[in-house]
């Protein structure tokens, strides 16, 4: 072939293809593209890779290529396994930094591979390193963006969750505080006097119930899982239900037999299941339909950008033909003490429960929803496999005669400590306190066949309850131990470890129980 001036073109591939391949590889100068010998020293070097490092081709060719890597790469021995990841897996692919001539460092994506002759033996290798330090910079200015948003919603999420518990407990306390005030006024009637306690009472168990649906949304929530059966559960709730819902409000429970059983905490189970009809009947204010059913299924689709996960569960859907939910609002409803409601017509914590003790059991919570039509709330939980065992949730029964016992009291906090003393003694135990789990060991140490039961706080300085319980039940098995606990994350985690817990805070009733077992 003739060029246009009248001289013969080389072919294409003849002697003259290194030279074309090198005239090639000069004009790329967004790459650095240079050959290896088998040792690693540079035999090549092209524009892009002079432009990149700073090094001209008569400053590296016989360099080993190991001085553009960083001082703490060489010394991890990075080069070196560089080489031998691109001979034993045919290539090398990695990002990292490296050092130009001036002592500057840049962010790189690098690719080796080995380079054989027409006989098969190595020779050498051919390296191609690209400069994406811009890009790097530009990820990490959207992850330092993205985590200054997180850190924001996280920080306005807080001080929601700050300002509604807040609210709340300031509005119980002032019942409790006002009523434990007029008590003690002369002249009261006994009526009246009834009426105050009774007000007391009542405020600290929405209380109670309050801290139990902020752990079961963080999942912190020490649940007592038992085997029970869902139809059987949901209609024995059927009464409450209803009157729960009012007369404008029609509510039709389709659960048939056989549907299956759960292995979860029956009380969060029903609290769940009661906070779901609560918010469809809030949303029906001029009356509808509630609809509760059950039923197995064989998966959870994908939900709140979660994957679909496959197995066997039960599914309790409640739906409604209320006002629905706007998408807004629909990707917060989960969220801690957020609510739609008027002020005092909800605490914003009814969802959250629900969402915790989902994810708490196993399960998972999903929604759909149209403005104008209505919602569906979907609870999913894993089915419990097919036992002999009666299912649970049978009533337990009336609490029996008290026996008096010596009860090792063990309290870091010196006004509970003070309170379940005289409380126990009041129920007619003899009670010694110990402070800390080490006190009580040395008590034990000096008599345990003096005590009857230990009962015993979990959260405390040193070693914890559930450690003591641990070493009574090694050292000394007869021994009971009972556990306390308002909230421990060690309960909540890891369980029981077969310890009776009685929650606080607990009632006269509560101690009664653990009295007369």
């Amino acid at each position: 072939m003739n060029s246009p001036s009248g001289t013969q073109e080389p072919p294409p591939f003849g002697p003259n293809s290194e030279f074309r391949l090198q005239l090639l590889l000069q004009s790329i100068k967004d790459y650095a593209i240079y050959m290896l010998d088998a040792h690693g020293r540079v035999s090549s070097w092209n524009t892009g890779a002079e432009r990149f490092k700073g090094y001209t081709a008569d400053e590296i060719i016989g360099q080993h290529f190991s001085r553009f890597y960083t001082p703490e790469d060489r010394a991890s021995g990075l080069p070196a396994h560089a080489l031998q990841t691109a001979l034993d897996q045919g290539k090398f692919e990695a990002e990292g930094w490296r050092v130009r001539k001036d002592g500057s460092r840049f962010w790189t994506s690098v690719v080796i591979d080995p380079v054989y002759d027409e006989d098969g033996r190595h020779v050498g290798f051919a390296k191609i390193t690209r400069d994406i330090t811009e890009r790097r910079q530009a990820q990490e200015e959207i992850d330092r963006t993205r985590h200054a948003l997180s850190q924001a919603q996280k920080m306005e999420a807080i001080g929601r969750l700050t300002g509604g518990v807040a609210h709340d407990f300031n509005n119980l306390l002032t019942v409790i505080r006002s009523s434990a005030d007029l008590l003690q006024r002369p002249g009261l009637s006994e009526e009246r006097r009834a009426h105050y306690v009774q007000a007391i009472a009542d405020t600290a168990d929405r209380a109670a119930r309050i801290t139990g649906q902020l752990l079961a949304f963080a999942r912190r929530q020490p649940l007592r899982p038992e085997r029970f059966a869902v139809a059987e559960r949901i209609r024995g709730m059927e009464q409450i239900l209803r009157t729960t819902v009012g007369a404008t409000v029609t509510l039709e429970i389709q659960v048939p037999d056989g549907v299956g059983s759960v292995e979860a905490d029956p009380s969060q189970f029903e609290t769940a299941v009661l906070n779901l009809v609560i918010n469809a009947r809030d949303a029906m204010p001029d009356g509808g339909l509630i609809r509760i059913s059950a039923a197995r299924a064989d998966s959870i689709p994908p939900t709140r950008g979660h994957a679909a996960a496959d197995g066997a569960f039960v599914v309790v859907r409640v739906e409604d033909t209320g006002s629905g939910i706007t998408p807004e609002t629909l990707e917060r409803i989960f969220e801690p003490f957020f609510t739609t409601k008027p002020v005092n017509k909800g605490t914003g914590l009814g969802l959250s429960q629900v969402y915790g003790f989902a994810k708490q059991s196993g399960g998972e919570i999903g929604v759909t929803s149209k403005v104008g039509e209505g919602s569906a709330f979907c609870l999913f939980l894993p089915e419990a496999p097919e036992t002999t065992a009666t299912d649970a949730g049978a009533s337990q029964g009336s609490v029996a005669p008290v026996p008096a016992r010596h009860v090792l009291l063990v309290e870091d906090n010196e006004t509970v400590g003070e309170f379940a003393s005289t409380l126990l003694g009041e129920l007619g135990q003899t009670v010694t306190w110990a402070k800390s789990a080490a006190e009580a060991l040395r008590l034990l140490e000096a008599g345990h066949s003096h005590f009857d039961l230990v009962f015993s706080d979990v959260v405390m300085p040193g070693m914890d309850g559930v450690a003591l319980g641990q070493q009574i039940r090694q050292r000394w098995p007869d021994l009971r131990v009972v556990l306390t606990s308002g909230y421990s994350h060690v309960l909540a985690e890891e369980g029981h470890y077969g310890f009776t817990v009685l929650q606080k805070p607990y009632s006269v009733d509560g101690l009664l129980r653990m009295l007369s077992v």
